[in-house]
């Protein structure tokens, strides 16, 4: 299905029945990153499996930011009239969660995010750097938005008053301590780092990421 929003047109999926739950894909993916994880989470929600602007069947632009992103999923909520939905999002998928929470408070109902960082600097060296040098090359705007933003002040996060699941792989491309300063600068945070696992290993075509969701959301 097709939606237009804040001068963009997103595509999703929607599925199950059943408290809302929306699903947030990573830099450069789409939503069917999610297609081991959604027939579990269906049983007992009705699914939203979206592709941000710009990524999969959502139509092309060039104005990537993840305050816009975060616009775009604020503008989705309220437009299909979804009451008090769970998010999830995945990399740039819980950046733009958290900027959800911060600017659209009241929006959402809990959030989980994975593998997000609050500036370009909470990545680790070697990745950030891996960015750098591929962008050179490409001048991709979704790798400059990587190495530009976002920009959150970790204070802000207090303002967050909502429930927060934040996960983290043992193996992430996120520094183990911006992750555990993000769960500590959240009102009310739950901390969790999933071992043996690197920043997309058990979410990407994975069914990993279902007893953490279960056990937050139940």
């Amino acid at each position: 299905m097709y939606i237009h929003i804040n001068r963009q047109i997103l595509f999703y999926e929607k599925t199950g029945e059943g408290r809302p739950l929306l699903l947030l894909h990573g830099n450069g993916e789409d939503h069917t990153i999610f297609d081991t994880l959604i027939p579990l989470l269906e049983r007992t929600h009705t699914v939203y499996a979206i592709d941000s602007r710009g990524h999969g069947a959502s139509n092309p632009t060039e104005e990537y930011s993840y305050l816009g992103m975060a616009e775009d999923i604020a503008q989705f909520i309220t437009s299909l009239e979804i009451k008090a939905p769970i998010l999830y999002g995945f990399s740039d998928g819980g950046i733009t969660g958290l900027l959800l929470a911060l600017n659209w408070p009241g929006l959402l109902d809990r959030l989980i995010i994975s593998g997000a960082n609050l500036h370009p600097h909470g990545m680790k060296h070697t990745f950030l750097h891996k960015i750098k040098q591929h962008y050179k090359k490409t001048g991709n705007p979704l790798e400059r938005m990587m190495l530009e933003e976002p920009d959150i002040p970790p204070s802000a996060l207090a303002q967050i008053q909502i429930p927060v699941l934040v996960l983290a792989a043992e193996h992430d491309i996120i520094k183990p301590s911006h992750t555990k300063l993000i769960a500590r600068k959240l009102a009310d945070a739950q901390l969790c780092i999933v071992p043996g696992e690197d920043h997309g290993s058990y979410i990407i075509h994975s069914d990993k990421l279902y007893p953490y969701i279960r056990n937050f959301i139940c």
